[in-house]
């Protein structure tokens, strides 16, 4: 064997079905290898989108998502993926090719310090030098990458490495390092501490964050929060933590989150935070919100409690054990005013839908679009006003709703929908984006008609980067710079290009029937909604 061939075998231990890429010199003794494996090879279109799809498979499956490209521009284009995914603290190994080892440092064709280059944005890196050390190396990574905070894992491996003969192929059993070793369970008096403060609290909130989906805990904090009558708030990346219509989920926070959610948090008692970070975008003055109550800060990571804000009670360790732990107990404690209060302040501040002006209304749009997909669909937006729309609209049912969150990636939707579709192939997928986040991601048509990946796309066209626009209005006096889309090409003609179907939307009288015909129609479809161009998400 050589030291491709023990590549996949790795992937293979690890139950890998997939691995996103875009081959080269350095990386083809790995695919070359591929070819005698079960495992099926995506070709993408730009690597960047390796990493994307890599994401959304991973984020509905649960697995560690795989990309592999070779070594140079394929790698440096690797970067923003693997940024994207480390934000969001999605488990991803990013497989790199590599100029032959001798020459390492002589600055050769393609060559490119990559493991120096992503430091900023990987949980761990590895240079491979010899091929041997290859299972012990990807048992590591997999491992650190779906364990405690879970992220990406970048492997570079020099081509000489990958022709490299090995005598016997040896997986390792269990993971033996010495400076790893995440807290699962949370700590039993810090537990304590939270039963009492949940026993005097009379406003007590659960702010929950992306870490409760990583951790798998939807059903545990379900059950905690129905348990004890909690109210519920979510970051963006918390979207889909309880279902959108559950009667204790009071929206998304921050700058773009609804009133009522912001103000639940604000005049709570007690604000349990679970799996988020306190960030600008949901807390962007923690020492006003927080004054004058109890804070606690359960995550997986010691390094994000008290980072932005001084919890009172810290409590390390996995949300799925920690709630679960929190259910065990007995507390006494009655919090039906509170709920009664916050279901007031949804129906007073509930913001009312704009009309229309002819256009189609994305607000509007999206929910009926919502209302209309499958219980269990994956609905994955991009960046931009859509963005914000879609956290506002969308409605979570039994499904899952992404987006890049710590990022804020343009272009993710379309190849992160597709990983998802590929992760998931049984489930109805929706990516909803705006023209300009189209644009730098439409090349992977190819590749969902190359490998019949079905996907349900939305453009949301307003013929400008709507959220720019929408900041050069409040802050520059609607002095617009660099945000005009003129040139962009019909979508309609594109569409044909590729051999998709396609749909125009112009105003909400055609809203209903084309939404049914979209959902309905086989294979993947590219559905252009006319949007108004001086529309706003505030």
């Amino acid at each position: 064997m050589i030291g491709a061939d023990i590549i996949i075998k790795c992937l293979e231990e690890e139950n890998v079905d997939v691995v996103f890429g875009y081959p080269g010199v350095a990386i083809c003794p790995f695919f070359n290898s591929m070819l005698d494996s079960p495992i099926s090879p995506v070709l993408v279109r730009t690597e960047q989108n390796a990493a994307h799809a890599a994401n959304g498979l991973a984020r509905v499956t649960g697995k560690v998502g795989v990309c592999a490209v070779t070594s140079g521009p394929g790698a440096t284009n690797l970067i923003t993926g693997i940024a994207t995914a480390f934000a969001d603290s999605i488990p991803l190994v990013c497989i790199t090719g590599q100029v032959d080892s001798s020459l390492l440092g002589s600055d050769v064709f393609q060559e490119a310090d990559i493991t120096g280059a992503a430091e900023s944005f990987v949980k761990y890196s590895y240079l491979v030098r010899n091929a041997e050390d290859i299972p012990r190396i990807f048992k590591e990574a997999f491992h650190i990458a779906s364990t405690g905070r879970k992220g990406p894992v970048l492997i570079d491996i020099p081509i000489d490495v990958q022709n490299q003969t090995v005598s016997k192929f040896n997986y390792p059993s269990e993971v033996k390092m010495r400076t790893y070793k995440p807290t699962v369970k949370g700590n039993v008096v810090q537990i304590h501490k939270v039963v009492r403060e949940l026993a005097k609290a009379k406003r007590p909130v659960i702010y929950a964050g992306g870490g409760v989906l990583l951790a798998d805990a939807q059903s545990e904090l379900r059950a905690f929060a129905e348990k004890y009558h909690i109210p519920v708030v979510s970051t963006m990346m918390g979207i889909g933590a309880l279902p959108t219509e559950h009667p204790l989920y009071f929206g998304m926070v921050g700058n773009n989150g609804r009133g009522y959610a912001n103000r639940a948090m604000k005049e709570s008692d007690l604000l349990i935070m679970a799996g988020a970070r306190v960030a600008d975008r949901s807390v962007n003055q923690p020492e006003l919100i927080l004054k004058g109550k109890v804070l606690v800060h359960i995550d997986v990571d010691p390094c994000e409690i008290g980072k932005n804000a001084g919890p009172t009670i810290p409590l390390v360790g996995d949300i799925k054990h920690i709630f679960d732990d929190l259910c065990k107990e007995d507390i006494e404690c009655s919090h039906d005013v509170w709920v009664e209060t916050l279901e007031l302040y949804e129906k007073n501040m509930t913001p009312r839908l704009k009309e229309t002006n002819g256009y189609v209304d994305p607000r509007s749009f999206i929910r009926l679009l919502s209302e209309k997909m499958e219980e269990d669909g994956i609905y994955v937006a991009d960046v931009g006003q859509n963005q914000i729309w879609s956290c506002g609209y969308h409605v979570v049912k039994k499904g899952r709703f992404l987006t890049s969150g710590g990022m804020g990636t343009m272009g993710y939707s379309l190849p992160a929908a597709m990983g998802a579709k590929i992760g998931c192939p049984d489930r109805q997928v929706v990516a909803v984006c705006g023209d300009g986040a189209f644009q730098m991601s439409m090349m992977e048509l190819a590749t969902m008609v190359q490998h019949k990946v079905e996907v349900k796309m939305v453009v949301l066209n307003n013929n400008l980067l709507g959220m720019v626009r929408e900041y050069q209005h409040y802050s520059y006096k609607d002095n617009y710079t660099v945000v005009d889309l003129s040139g962009s090409p019909s979508l309609e003609k594109i569409a044909e290009a590729y051999g998709i179907g396609f749909l125009r939307v112009e105003n909400m009288e055609q809203a209903e029937e084309s939404i049914d015909r979209f959902l309905q129609t086989e294979g993947s479809v590219l559905m252009e909604c006319l949007i108004d161009p001086m529309d706003l998400v505030r």
